[in-house]
Parts: C-alpha cells; sequence; structure tokens
C-alpha cells in the first residue's frame, strides 16, 4: 500500500469524545490501513469485520510483542516486565499459553463467577444507597469505579486497607500512560506493583484463603502450576482487567442510554432486554478502543494487503463493530439488535477470560441504577464530559442529576469497605 499512514490522534480532545467518524472514514478507506499509533508506532489497520474475525484466530500473527520489529513497542513497557512476557497469558502464544490459560480456567470457573451474584448485588445496593437520597451524582468516582475495584478485590483477596493503593498504581500504569507520562512514573508503579504482588502471594502460600489468588497458587495441570513469575503477571492481569474494562462498560454504558432516551425509556419498561443491552453497549462503544494489537511472525496478507514480517497488525474491533457489511444499521445503538457477535472481547484462543464476570456486573450495575435512580438525566451537556485517551476508552466522569429517593433499605447503609473517590482524588479518573 502506498498511501502516507493516518495519525490517530489520542490526544486530540475531538477524537477522544468522539472517534467514530474518523473510524468510520478508515473503514471506508479499505480493509487495511497503515496508521500510526500511541507512541509514534506504525501498524497496520484491519478495520472490517470479518477480517478481523479471522485475524484473530490467525495463528501467524502472535500476542508476543518481542515478535515486533519496532523497538518502541518493547520500550513501553515497564522496564522489570520485559524480560518475562509469556508470563502474562495476554502477551504469549501456544504452547505457553495454552498451559496458562488451561491452569487458570481450573481456579476462574464459572461456577465462582455465579457465586458472585449476590455479593455483587450487595455492594451496588450499598453503593447507590449512599447516592439515592442526594438526587445528585458523579457516576464514575461514585459508582463505576468503586464497584469493580471492590468486586476484583474481593475475588482475588486483596486485603481492604491496600485497594486504594494498588488502583493508584494501576491508573499510573495504564491510563496516565495514555497521556505520555514519563516512563519513570509508570516503571516505578509497576515495581510496587511487583512488590506487593509478591507480598500477596507469599501470605497466600502460608495462610490460603477462599480467593481467587489461593485458588491459582493451588491450580495444577497433571505436575503443572504457575511459577512465581506466572503468578504475579496473572494477578496482575485479572486486577487491572478486572476493573478498568468493567468501570468503562459501565460508564459508557450509561452515557449510551443517557444519549438515546427512547432506548433509555425502552430499557425501563423492559428490564428483560438488559443482557442484550450489555451486548449492544459492547458493541456500540466497547471498553477498548480501537483494537488488539497482533504482531507479524512472517509476511501475511490480509484481505489482499501484504503486511511484513514483524509488522503491528492492530486489529481493529470498535471499527469492525460498527462495520455495515455486518451489523445493520450499525451507528445507531438498538438495545433490540438479536445478531450482535461484536469483537469488544476478542475471538479465539485469546477471547477475554473475565467476560462473563464483566457481563455480570455490568448487568447488575446498569439494571439496578435504572431501577433505583428515577428520571436520571446528564446534569452537564454531553460535549462536557471527559473521555479516557488512548486504548482504554470510558468516560472520565458521568455527572448526574435524578429525583431523590430514600436510600436506606432494611439491613443496609453506606458500606465502609467500598472505597470512593474522595473529593479531589478524581484526577486519574477525571479531566486533570
Amino acid at each position: 500500500m502506498s498511501e502516507q499512514p493516518v495519525l490517530l490522534p489520542y490526544t486530540d480532545p475531538a477524537f477522544v469524545a468522539d472517534p467514530f467518524p474518523l473510524y468510520r472514514r478508515l473503514r471506508e478507506e479499505g480493509p487495511v490501513r497503515r496508521a500510526v499509533i500511541a507512541g509514534g508506532v506504525e501498524a497496520w489497520l484491519v478495520t472490517r469485520y470479518e477480517d478481523g474475525l479471522a485475524a484473530l484466530s490467525d495463528s501467524r500473527l502472535s500476542s508476543d510483542v518481542r515478535d515486533a520489529s519496532d523497538p518502541r513497542l518493547m520500550q513501553q513497557l515497564p522496564s522489570t516486565e520485559r524480560g518475562s512476557m509469556v508470563s502474562n497469558m495476554l502477551r504469549s502464544d501456544p504452547p505457553d499459553h495454552t498451559r496458562l490459560r488451561r491452569l487458570v480456567s481450573k481456579a476462574f470457573t464459572a461456577r465462582r463467577v455465579a457465586e458472585m451474584r449476590p455479593r455483587i448485588q450487595e455492594i451496588t445496593d450499598r453503593l447507590l444507597d449512599g447516592l439515592a437520597p442526594t438526587g445528585r451524582a458523579e457516576l464514575v468516582a461514585d459508582f463505576a469505579l468503586p464497584l469493580p475495584v471492590t468486586v476484583i478485590s474481593e475475588l482475588l483477596g486483596v486485603p481492604l486497607d491496600d485497594r486504594h493503593e494498588f488502583q493508584r498504581w494501576t491508573d499510573d500504569m495504564l491510563l496516565r500512560r495514555a497521556e505520555m507520562p514519563d516512563p519513570a512514573v509508570v516503571d516505578a508503579a509497576w515495581q510496587r506493583m511487583r512488590a506487593y504482588l509478591t507480598g500477596l502471594i507469599a501470605d497466600k502460600r502460608a495462610r490460603p484463603g477462599d480467593d481467587l489468588l489461593s485458588a491459582l497458587i493451588a491450580a495444577r495441570d497433571e505436575e503443572q502450576r504457575l511459577n512465581e513469575d506466572e503468578l504475579i503477571a496473572m494477578a496482575f492481569l485479572l486486577l487491572v482487567a478486572g476493573y478498568i474494562t468493567t468501570v468503562n462498560l459501565i460508564g459508557s454504558g450509561v452515557a449510551a442510554l443517557l444519549a438515546h432516551p427512547d432506548q433509555l425509556a425502552l430499557l425501563r419498561d423492559d428490564p428483560e432486554l438488559l443482557p442484550g443491552a450489555i451486548e449492544e453497549f459492547l458493541r456500540y462503544d466497547g471498553p477498548v478502543s480501537p483494537g488488539i494489537a497482533r504482531f507479524a511472525r512472517e509476511d501475511v496478507e490480509i484481505a489482499g494487503v501484504a503486511i511484513p514480517r514483524g509488522a503491528t497488525v492492530l486489529i481493529a474491533s470498535a471499527i469492525a463493530d460498527r462495520d455495515p457489511a455486518r451489523f445493520a444499521d450499525p451507528d445507531r445503538l438498538d438495545l433490540t439488535r438479536r445478531d450482535n457477535a461484536h469483537l469488544a472481547f476478542g475471538h479465539g484462543i485469546h477471547y477475554c477470560l473475565g467476560a462473563p464476570l464483566a457481563r455480570l456486573e455490568g448487568q447488575i450495575a446498569i439494571g439496578t441504577v435504572l431501577r433505583r435512580l428515577p428520571d436520571l438525566v446528564l446534569a452537564v451537556p454531553p460535549e462536557e464530559l471527559g473521555w479516557r485517551p488512548g486504548g482504554l476508552r470510558g468516560p472520565t466522569r458521568l455527572p448526574v442529576t435524578f429525583t431523590a429517593t430514600d436510600g436506606h433499605r432494611a439491613g443496609f447503609g453506606r458500606e465502609k469497605d467500598v472505597p470512593r473517590s474522595a473529593p479531589g482524588e478524581v484526577a486519574p479518573f477525571g479531566t486533570g
């Protein structure tokens, strides 16, 4: 392809707020488009659904960044993480990935997720108990953020007093990295997180609990177990993936409803639409944008376009999930959409292991908000909502008003063990 690569303007406020006009143009220009992504890296952008679906299952495309020819990709990672890529399931390929996923699947089971439903509902209700009487809230800081943080902390067995710390480290590693901070900030946060997880794993080995981290330590496949680096990488992956993407799902889902009053009314009138609504939120404005990186192990051809060995291939799920060749009227939010096999959670062997938990949290969170906060509307014009730059997409603030109600149900009050952002502490997730 001879055209100049297009720059994805990650720091342009207009693009961050609404990337979809540019995404649509790129898809219309061709199935594979050269683009400059974060850090000045050149990538091949796969923009159409069928090509993206095939690419996610193509073994010639690696998840291991060491297969990339551009050294800047490795340099974007914390220096302490660069030597242990295969420890992380997201960055490994078979046979390492097969072994890791099999071991993790023995601990992170569908039954474990299903058993969390009552506790997720309890945390959700207790958060809303404190909001319902006020008539106004900032739904990201007050609700969409603390809910997943509390859920994943309890799932992994992270002590209450440590939750704000790992949240801050994660913000420095991922959210602030999207804004191109000093790499030393990212390195320092990763080192603190690694030291913390090393200590936590040692505690769980000595005193196992009924939590996922203890189960990961105990998991075995024949004579194989997760080694120390793999346990640290897996705990980090679950902590990060287990809360940031779910924060984005809840925030973007509520924002989409408030921007489409007809769909909001439809969902209020028919709560049975909620499972399908979650899938539509994921398709319409998913938590990862523009998509999922892979690296060519060899020269490959995608949609007739030759891509050289070592090239970065960005499978743009956020663009592909609005492909009119796959989805009817794709730019319209339609909670009654039936055929909704989006790519927001990936596809193939790397399909998101935490998807069932994210779906469960999204259903409980959004369904309960609609039930308990009557007359919910934005408190600011839509253009004043902040959106995260970089590859993790979601609103940074979501001020709303609603009809105040008595927030104290029998046996429930403000739960002291649910972390909230303190006044002035919204910067990692706010416009600051």
